[in-house]
């Protein structure tokens, strides 16, 4: 079974506790049995990891990269800062999609520059949860060909 790579970034810990009108009332462990039930649908495994350390991030990346088949990232605030996982993210020449459960892009002026997307095949962002389902069928597509 092919293994997509499930991360979060900084304070995504704290979903269901953090800002719903932002980022929903759903807690991280609700969001990856939701993506994890789907995967399994479309002959995928995923392997999950949040943190809250930039090079914790990087280090999962490099580890975890060689045996997977695509990502699914949402950096949280490093989407706008971290040129670093840019280049962890390029590195694992896999498939990744970003995802942001919010609206980056009607939100505060530097929440729309994202660092992390051009290593990325796509952005989905503001449609909660379910932008990880669709950020799984984009993975699938290009996965499957």
């Amino acid at each position: 079974m092919k293994t997509i790579l499930f991360i979060h970034g900084p304070n995504l810990n704290l979903l269901g506790a953090r800002e719903a009108e932002h980022y929903g009332t759903k807690t991280l462990s609700d969001i990856e049995s939701l993506v994890k039930e789907q995967a399994k649908k479309l002959g995928f495994e995923v392997l999950a990891f949040q943190s809250n350390h930039e090079g914790a991030l990087v280090d999962f990346l490099q580890k975890e990269g060689p045996k997977a088949s695509g990502i699914i990232i949402n950096p949280g605030a490093l989407t706008h800062s971290s040129y670093t996982l840019h280049d962890a993210l390029r590195d694992t020449k896999l498939p990744a999609v970003e995802v942001h459960l919010s609206d980056i892009n009607s939100r505060e002026e530097w929440r729309r520059v994202s660092v992390t997307a051009p290593a990325c095949i796509a952005q989905v962002s503001g449609k909660k949860e379910e932008g990880y389902i669709e950020a799984l069928e984009v993975l699938h597509k290009n996965i499957q060909g």
